[in-house]
């Protein structure tokens, strides 16, 4: 590879995506009974910041301050479409995403999009109210810093955007199925409106790695029951419940302009 620093990003986000946990490797981990969110820090040492972080994800978003201009800025969504090739890896539903994509949060800062996946019911809550789906579009830099964009959805009309995505889940662990001819702009996942909260948090699933910057829209997108039931018909509760905010600040930025 030509490109030294096309080749440090790629060799960061490999590295990466066994921190992220959804490669089915390692000590297993789930939802249910002794595996579950509740035991995650007792499986394996790695996983022990699960049950000691003091900056742990999901949260619910309640108190929020609004951030002063240098603190916040819009967010800028550099996203391409990518080739629509959706995995199921025993613990949601992903699509890995072509390079060439990123978010940019300031001048400085840009996070290449890795993936995609999807969580039933959602992780972050709003006010104490859980929505029936959640997707979290996975960024990570060339210094293996991640960034986290979680959109919330809500039951209503029909997602034509999102209609070769459903319309074509792997059913079976460990399968990934690739659509011919079809691709998927993680644009798509995005209200129109984008204003956000801002808050440090960590993975949700082990190893609860912290230091993630997490950016949760606040307007919610829509899909229909049809679309909804598809998901869940293979994962119905893969979510951790909400965790301790231990002081921490939720700045809220609000931008009305794309």
């Amino acid at each position: 590879m030509k490109n030294p620093i096309l080749k440090t990003m790629l060799g960061g986000i490999a590295l990466i995506l066994s921190s992220i946990a959804f490669s089915g490797t390692g000590v297993h981990w789930g939802y249910d009974g002794e595996e579950g969110p509740e035991y995650w820090g007792d499986l394996d040492p790695s996983y022990r910041m699960c049950s000691i972080g003091t900056k742990q994800s999901p949260i619910d978003i309640s108190d929020t301050e609004e951030a002063d201009d240098d603190e916040l800025r819009a967010l800028k969504f550099r996203y391409k479409r990518t080739p629509l090739e959706i995995v199921n890896n025993g613990h949601t539903i992903q699509v890995n995403y072509e390079a060439g994509s990123y978010l940019q949060v300031s001048k400085k800062e840009k996070y290449p999009v890795l993936q995609f996946h999807f969580h039933a019911m959602s992780e972050n809550t709003v006010n104490g109210v859980q929505y029936p789906l959640e997707v979290h579009i996975v960024h990570v830099d060339a210094d293996h810093n991640i960034a986290v964009v979680g959109v919330l959805f809500e039951v209503g009309r029909h997602n034509r955007a999102l209609d070769a995505f459903f319309n074509n889940l792997p059913h079976h662990h460990d399968e990934t199925v690739t659509v011919p001819d079809e691709f998927i702009n993680a644009r798509a996942l995005l209200p129109k409106e984008k204003s956000y909260v801002h808050f440090d948090g960590s993975l949700t699933t082990p190893p609860c790695t912290e230091g993630v910057k997490w950016y949760v829209m606040k307007d919610r997108i829509e899909v229909s029951a049809e679309q909804l039931a598809k998901f869940t018909e293979l994962y119905d509760h893969n979510y951790r419940p909400v965790q301790n905010l231990n002081g921490r600040v939720l700045l809220e930025y609000d931008h009305d302009d794309d």
